[in-house]
């Protein structure tokens, strides 16, 4: 995968932030009161798991165990009663993944991206997109077919899934991930490595 194409994800997040997000300033909770106002958190901690499978082309069958650990900040809400409704938040996450079958044995790294939360008034249950972009490390095996070609990689996240508010601070969330890793044809070949799989986590609200 070459750069070009993180910079083209990079200009199509950005500019489906820039669509929804209008700026806001409320708050501590998402959830509405009584007047209808969006009071979306203005920071929140998460701790996630997910178990990934490697597909799309490499030859061998990868299995990952990742954990995130991701710092998130409200940035801009829709308050107009479409389904757009709800908030967007730029995030920063690192990763920690054992590599329980592959060439490799663990990578590790840091992603930086975008997440939309959908809000409906009276609903504790809170559907999102996210997706961002990265750098890491992985203990690579360049004479393995299939591995990958060098220790630095970029990787790309994104995720589907949704939230279930507990209380003001507490929220569960169940989704699905994708994971791109590549060195951007810096060997040759550049055996890149797609994952999808479920994802769980916590979330702390401020």
């Amino acid at each position: 995968m070459r750069l070009r194409h993180f910079h083209i994800l990079l200009s199509m997040v950005a500019s489906l932030t820039a669509s929804l997000a209008l700026a806001g300033n409320e708050l501590v909770s998402s959830r509405v009161r009584g007047n209808g106002e969006l009071n979306a958190p203005t920071l929140e901690v998460s701790a996630e798991s997910a178990y990934m499978w490697g597909s799309l082309a490499n030859p061998n069958s990868y299995e990952v165990a990742a954990q995130f650990i991701t710092a998130r900040m409200r940035w801009g809400t829709i308050e107009r009663n479409t389904w757009l409704r709800g908030y967007n938040q730029v995030y920063l996450l690192a990763m920690v993944e054992p590599i329980l079958r592959g060439p490799e044995n663990l990578y590790y790294g840091i992603s930086a991206g975008l997440r939309y939360n959908f809000v409906q008034p009276g609903s504790r249950f809170i559907p999102y997109v996210s997706g961002g972009v990265g750098l890491g490390w992985i203990d690579s095996h360049a004479d393995v077919f299939g591995a990958q070609g060098q220790d630095f990689t970029f990787n790309i996240l994104s995720a589907i899934g949704v939230s279930y508010e507990v209380n003001d601070y507490l929220k569960l969330s169940v989704g699905a991930l994708y994971q791109h890793l590549s060195n951007a044809n810096q060997t040759d070949p550049n055996p890149s490595l797609n994952l999808f799989g479920p994802q769980a986590g916590i979330t702390y609200s401020f």
